[in-house]
């Protein structure tokens, strides 16, 4: 039973997490497995006793072959051409203090989009592994600094520069200005 309290927005991405799971024919052991997620939290976030994480959300992204911004987009409503600020889907990581804003949501027929993501100040982001192997990110810092490792390089970018990379393993994003960081991130699947 889901908690009176529950984010609707947790509620919502529960039920496409376990749509999602049961598409696929798998149960829970059989996800826990191939995300390296425990069965436990696996259930509580289908239930919607937990808000999930960026790192789980990132996992189980990984297994189903979708990037965040498209699993967010399924349980949200079909994308109009114009999206006014005020109706711009917003995902929030309370555990890590990250926020993500979809400025632009995925529309299935397109392989780009833009996310504004913002880190309060030290926020520590670690992805194990892309949610789509190959995936073009640019970064582009408007407000901060933001250190950003990949392929074991890391960069740290102040207001105004821009990071383009494919991604092919872990990554990292870390927040040390005291005032937190607001970039732009666009996505192209391959």
């Amino acid at each position: 039973m889901r908690s009176e309290e529950a984010d609707p927005m947790d509620v919502r991405l529960g039920v496409r997490l376990a749509e999602l799971r049961a598409a696929h024919g798998w149960s829970l052991g059989e996800l826990a497995e191939r995300s390296g997620v425990s069965r436990s939290t696996l259930s509580r976030a289908e239930r919607a006793e937990t808000s999930p994480t960026a790192a789980l959300l990132n996992r189980l992204c990984a297994v189903y072959g979708r990037t965040m911004s498209q699993l967010l987009s399924e349980v949200e409503a079909e994308p109009a051409p114009v999206v006014p600020a005020g109706a711009q889907p917003v995902w929030q990581d309370r555990a890590s203090g990250f926020v993500r804003r979809s400025v632009s949501p995925p529309h299935p027929a397109l392989r780009g989009e833009l996310v504004e993501g913002r880190l309060t100040a030290g926020a520590d982001l670690a992805y194990d592994r892309p949610p789509v192997a190959g995936l073009e990110q640019h970064i582009w810092v408007l407000d901060g600094t933001l250190d950003v490792t990949a392929q074991g390089t890391e960069h740290h970018l102040a207001t105004g520069d821009c990071l383009r990379m494919r991604v092919w393993g872990p990554t990292r994003f870390r927040c040390t200005a005291p005032g937190g960081v607001r970039y732009l991130l666009a996505v192209v699947r391959p």
